[in-house]
């Protein structure tokens, strides 16, 4: 039996979910049309970042399907202002003369449309709502297609999968395997390589900062170049890796003292646990996973099952206390660990 949304995704158990949304019959329908589908969705997901209290983490499209990271924020919305809801609301479904073209959002518009308090309210609630987030990420594209191919019928599956993730390994694992997922397909040879993936927008915004040199080495293990990373994702629409709110960030990131560059040489790493089968673990490395409160050993077990296995579950847990605390929170004798990872 399909389990309802509102009992799958609830921000009092964890804000992060990861969602995968898949083409029908799994046919390589984002790889194919006149116009660039994989482009439309990167595009659309940085416009919804702006529109929503949802933050994009994560993301990798492929010909069939999509995963996508985020982080529901709904004490962001909590904080708009009426005439923000509004503004908001109208980018997603713009006001319309009698002959239903699009007309411009004007503040009498907006003055007018605050008045109805039941309205707004309703608004606010599905801008933070990750099912209206998703919603707004697939339909208008299967209009798209649909129109160009000149045909009826549905371009994505019904319902989109959501995962949540419930401690900080299994976030950055998550985040490394849908960055990896190109070369785990064989599309690419590094991750970074990899077209229309989050970490292919992370290292082209920081090169356009001057910063090449400092990822080069953030990758060969070079503790200089790690910290040289930091900081370097503020003024990207994507989460940063780093949550830098201590240092003085007005951003909220990933991981509390875990910068871009340790994030780079783990992933460096894990590329070459899926192209060679196995890699040299580093002091540099080493201390990350000990971050994380990993080691090479549960890292490559966990990373190969997600890549292998189909993603079975609804949680994903790297601590079995935590599943344990999650279980007893939602009143139920047990959860189910995605893809059958083992929990310790």
């Amino acid at each position: 039996m399909t389990t309802a949304r509102a009992h799958l995704v609830d921000a009092s158990v964890t804000r992060w979910y990861h969602c995968v949304l898949r083409c029908v019959r799994r046919a390589d329908l984002l790889g194919e049309g006149k116009f660039d589908r994989k482009d439309w969705i990167e595009r659309r997901l940085q416009e919804l970042a702006q529109i929503f209290s949802v933050t994009v983490a994560a993301f990798a499209v492929l010909d069939d399907r999509l995963h996508v990271l985020v982080r529901l924020d709904p004490d962001v919305a909590k904080r708009w202002s009426n005439d923000d809801v509004v503004r908001r609301w109208a980018r997603l479904s713009p006001p319309r003369d009698k002959y239903r073209q699009p007309t411009p959002v004007t503040d009498g518009w907006v003055k007018s449309q605050r008045r109805d308090s039941r309205g707004v309210a309703s608004a606010r609630e599905r801008l933070q709502s990750l099912s209206w987030f998703m919603k707004c990420l697939k339909e208008p594209l299967s209009r798209l297609a649909n129109r160009e191919e000149q045909t009826r019928g549905a371009f994505f599956e019904g319902r989109f999968k959501s995962v949540a993730i419930l401690d900080e390994e299994a976030l950055i694992a998550i985040c490394a395997y849908i960055d990896m997922l190109p070369v785990a397909t064989g599309i690419a040879k590094t991750a970074e390589t990899g077209k229309h993936t989050s970490i292919r927008q992370r290292v082209k915004h920081v090169k356009a900062q001057g910063g090449a040199r400092d990822l080069t080495a953030a990758r060969r293990g070079s503790v200089s170049g790690s910290k040289a990373t930091a900081g370097r994702e503020e003024g990207l629409w994507l989460c940063p890796i780093e949550d830098r709110q201590s240092l003085g960030s007005s951003r909220e990131g990933m991981v509390e003292g875990f910068s871009l560059g340790n994030y780079l040489l783990l992933l460096e790493y894990t590329g070459r646990l899926f192209r060679e089968g196995e890699a040299v673990v580093s002091a540099e490395l080493a201390r990350i996973l000990e971050r994380l409160g990993s080691n090479a050993e549960n890292w490559q077990a966990r990373l190969e099952k997600l890549a292998k296995g189909r993603l079975l579950g609804h949680y994903f847990a790297a601590s079995r206390a935590r599943l344990k605390e999650v279980a007893e929170h939602l009143g139920v004798h047990h959860l189910a660990n995605l893809g059958g990872c083992e929990a310790r």
